[in-house]
């Protein structure tokens, strides 16, 4: 066996002595009886038992292996093809379930759990571009509705009939930073737009941002680096428009950045809405300086959620989506738009855990 099998196995019969262990604690009735107890060792529990699932079905396939490959010796010529194809079955279940393991054994991104802060805004091609941001914003929430997740708007800023400048939403529903952090970057369209008398073809575009919501815990902001100005609010509305000083323009003097809110006829709201977007704005800014630090080869991934980036392209006229960073392509545009993105967020997503998987067993030859 490999040097590094014999060590990834060596882990995982860690893992499964954990797993039992953590068995026999949620089934204490004095474990039970803490809540704050149970449900630590109940998560954590739940958190490797795909994995010895899947282990546990390895050492299975291992050992039915065993005991077919001695008939392979045999003198019966029928018996013995037939454990022949037995085996070829056996090897390539067992392959898929060594593949499964390692992808499960890749170090958990702290934020997969978390909530998200989407930022969506129109980028070039003027209206086109905004009516194209509005449609990636139902796109994904009709996707977090089939996901039963709740979406929330925080800030809109809206420049026509159908059309978004900018808008901010939360997304909280179960591991849904893990489904979305692969969205981030430049998203493209290609159509012929409404107003467009010769049928030609305008190409615009609008950017992504997909944030980890950060708790209070996750980022630390000192009141004296805030700047908070109050306004009126601007825009159609109703008689609090324009007559009080609801909306909140919150300045981190720092780093310079600014969040400005007005959605809610309350000052207070406002600003907890405002904060809200300045944590995870923060956090992610921590967040790419940690991992510039960390690992070269992390660039890959980084470079992922760019803005710069031109990461999919939407094609019209051929119904057509590919994603550029993968060469994956659908022909099923409408569906997408309309909240079927499952197939390309979890193509998306098993590309880039393999390639964190080639990362790592590359660190384990050298």
């Amino acid at each position: 066996m490999p040097r590094g099998n014999r060590v990834m196995f060596d882990k995982l019969q860690a893992i499964e002595k954990r797993y039992e262990k953590l068995m026999t604690l949620i089934s204490d009735p004095s474990v039970q009886s803490d809540q704050v107890e149970y449900r630590t060792h109940t998560k954590n529990f739940s958190e490797i038992q795909p994995l010895i699932e899947n282990f546990r079905e390895y050492k299975k396939i291992v050992a039915e292996l065993a005991q077919v490959n001695e008939l392979l010796d045999g003198d019966d010529d029928e018996l013995r093809e037939l454990a022949q194809q037995e085996v070829a079955s056996l090897n390539a279940r067992k392959d898929a379930l060594l593949a499964t393991i390692k992808i499960l054994l890749l170090p958990k991104d702290p934020n997969d759990e978390k909530n998200v802060v989407l930022e969506i805004r129109a980028g070039t091609g003027g209206d086109e571009a905004g009516l194209f941001a509005a449609n990636l914003f139902r796109m994904y929430t009709r996707f977090a509705e089939t996901q039963s997740w709740r979406v929330e708007v925080l800030s809109v800023h809206e420049t026509g009939v159908g059309a978004i400048k900018e808008i901010v939403a939360l997304i909280e529903g179960p591991r849904a930073y893990s489904r979305l952090k692969y969205e981030s970057g430049v998203h493209r369209v290609q159509r012929v737009p409404a107003t467009e008398a010769s049928g030609r073809i305008h190409t615009s575009t609008a950017t992504v941002a997909v944030l980890p919501e950060a708790e209070e815990l996750d980022v630390h902001i000192e009141q004296k680096d805030l700047r908070i100005d109050t306004f009126c609010s601007s825009g159609p509305g109703g008689q609090s428009v324009n007559t009080t000083y609801s909306a909140v323009r919150i300045t981190h003097i720092p780093t310079g950045l600014v969040v400005s809110q007005q959605d809610e006829k309350s000052q207070i709201k406002n600003k907890a809405k405002a904060m809200k977007v300045l944590r995870s704005r923060l956090y992610e800014i921590e967040l790419q300086n940690q991992q510039e630090e960390i690992a070269e080869d992390r660039r890959g991934q980084v470079g992922t959620g760019e803005r710069s980036e031109k990461i999919r392209t939407y094609n019209f006229p051929q119904n057509r989506i590919t994603d550029h960073r993968i060469g994956f392509t659908t022909h099923k545009l409408p569906a997408v738009l309309d909240g079927e993105l499952a197939e390309i967020i979890e193509t998306v997503v098993t590309h880039f855990q393999s390639e964190k998987l080639k990362a790592t067993e590359g660190d384990t030859v050298k």
